[in-house]
């Protein structure tokens, strides 16, 4: 079993920064693809950045230029830096990682979640 624990939300004023983690722990043999999606209340869940283990990021359209994804491979932790937050940044923030998993033959990929943190911009 492979575990994500986000931090790092909270609430912020609009033009605020705000830096989210999350540390996968558990059984991994190793972790392809991280990234972060975000829930706002009544929308369905949609991606922010991902970042592959080796390189090229990808964010989505309304966050590019202001968030900056990363990871400490060493540490198997992720990491958000959002600058110029909105009100419509306004979400439930999801960590997501693929990880491939040691069985009796070899080794098997998963997605997993973490269980989300708040992230509030006021106006």
């Amino acid at each position: 079993q492979v575990q994500l624990v986000e931090s790092g939300g909270g609430l912020v004023q609009a033009g605020g920064s705000l830096t989210l983690s999350c540390v996968a722990s558990g059984s991994i043999f190793r972790i392809n693809l991280m990234g972060w999606y975000r829930q706002a209340p009544g929308k369905q869940r949609e991606l922010v950045a991902t970042m592959p283990s080796g390189g090229n990021t990808n964010y989505a359209d309304s966050v590019e230029g202001r968030f900056t994804i990363s990871r400490d491979n060493a540490k198997n932790t992720v990491y958000l830096q959002m600058n110029s937050l909105k009100p419509e940044d306004t979400a439930v923030y999801y960590c997501n990682a693929n990880v491939d998993v040691r069985d009796l033959y070899g080794s098997r990929s998963y997605n997993y979640w973490g269980q989300g943190t708040q992230v509030t911009v006021s106006s």
